[in-house]
């Protein structure tokens, strides 16, 4: 089989009780399929007596599963071998419990959840997002979101009713989480954004602000406000005042909305924005939402929302677009880019790196610049023919080619010999 395991498919030389934690992954966040007889590599073992085996892996399921998930097993001939696929369904009804814990897959392997990822299963069991959920406070204010509302949707006035078609007050009769957060006040803790600007190392803060216990909507215009303190400048140009941009603007804003409208809200962390002389980190709670591979997240025009109902008021807001063009806009800010955003997607954060855009604010030696350069002129170059252009030595070649794809400035393309180099 010319395959490997991965998030979705797990290979079984033999069917064992380890199993079963995978069949609760999956029935808890996505559907997946389990292949018995096949190696870790992929390699067809077979199995003896499969018929038999697959009547014993509905059994364990049966007898270990609760609540008993959605599942289908095949019995298939392959290259002369048996095999036994086991297919199991996302389930309704979460958390899937195996001998009393839930599980989920990071990348290749099956783990046990956290009690605030085993909350989440739970809220999702009964049809219920976090910022569904009763707020702490029903004596909320909006002045801020009635402005935003005026501004950007022509509505004079906030009212109960405008308030229940955005779906922050329930039709049971209360505030949610979701209208607690965009309320000009708020108790929760740990919903606010930690943003600190470094100055040549990271010993030395020139700055740090926590922005919490208020409207999301104020805690972004003052994200907002502090970047443009430090990225944004005015160039003299005879009698003219140009505005100019270390970052772009947009990408920031993109990014900061994408890290509000995806972040897991129960848990104690703090957005955190890191500003530094040459690019900015925005670090999001929590990783992708369930149902969104990276690939999808990075290169799709799709976006599976972990809070819809801020998402929705956002939207409304002209604060971002309904279908997750975010990560294609933030790039779209960098086409003419000597550098280029990266993105970093992990079990527990999402993590957006905008560099500065002006050459000479990225710290480029007069080599770097030079192999830059050459590659601005030719479409891919290896090793060998930067040698040549360049008159360095091998060990000088690669160390410059390292460091400008350590920036995030250059990208490697294929392996081994036939190794070439490109810019992002």
């Amino acid at each position: 089989m010319e395959t490997k395991e991965k998030y979705n498919l797990e290979f079984k030389v033999e069917v064992t009780k380890t199993f079963l934690k995978t069949v609760s992954a999956y029935a808890n966040y996505n559907d997946g399929v389990i292949i018995f007889g096949v190696d870790d590599d992929g390699g067809l073992i077979g199995l003896d007596s499969a018929k038999e085996e697959s009547l014993r892996i509905e059994n364990m399921i049966n007898d270990s599963i609760v609540p008993v998930p959605n599942f289908e097993i095949e019995v298939k001939e392959l290259e002369d071998k048996t095999i036994v696929l086991l297919e199991v369904k996302k389930g309704k009804d979460t958390p899937y419990y195996y001998q009393g814990k839930a599980y989920k897959r990071a990348d290749t392997s099956t783990v046990e959840v956290d009690r605030f990822e085993l909350r989440r299963l739970a809220m999702e069991g009964v049809n219920m997002d976090f910022e569904e959920r009763k707020a702490s406070s029903q004596d909320l204010s909006f002045t801020i979101l009635e402005f935003w509302l005026k501004e950007k949707a022509g509505i004079e006035k906030i009212n109960l009713d405008i308030l229940k078609t955005l779906n922050l007050f329930s039709r049971d009769g209360y505030y949610n989480i979701a209208g607690e957060l965009l309320a000009d006040r708020n108790d929760i803790a740990f919903t606010g954004i930690d943003i600190v600007k470094f100055g040549k190392d990271i010993n030395k803060i020139l700055y740090r602000e926590t922005i919490s216990n208020k409207s999301l909507l104020a805690q972004f215009e003052r994200a907002i406000e502090i970047f443009e303190q430090y990225y944004r400048y005015e160039e003299i140009d005879g009698y003219d005042r140009r505005k100019k941009e270390l970052i772009p603007k947009e990408a920031f804003r993109e990014s900061l909305a994408n890290a509000i409208v995806h972040r897991v809200w129960d848990t104690n962390s703090y957005i955190q924005i890191a500003m530094y002389e040459d690019r900015i980190e925005i670090n999001s709670p929590g990783g992708l939402p369930t149902g969104i591979s990276k690939e999808e997240y990075l290169y799709g025009n799709i976006s599976v929302l972990r809070n819809p109902i801020i998402a929705g008021v956002f939207y409304r807001l002209n604060i971002i677009e309904k279908f997750g063009t975010g990560i294609v806009r933030i790039n779209d800010e960098y086409i003419h880019s000597i550098s280029k955003p990266s993105f970093d997607v992990s079990e527990n954060r999402i993590r957006i790196v905008l560099p500065v855009t002006e050459i000479d604010k990225l710290d480029l030696s007069k080599d770097e610049v030079l192999v830059y350069g050459l590659l601005r002129e030719e479409i891919e170059l290896s090793r060998g023919e930067i040698d040549l252009k360049t008159g360095f030595e091998k060990s000088k070649t690669l160390r410059i080619i390292n460091n400008l794809i350590d920036k995030n400035i250059v990208v490697k393309i294929g392996g081994g010999a036939a190794v070439t180099y490109k810019l992002k």
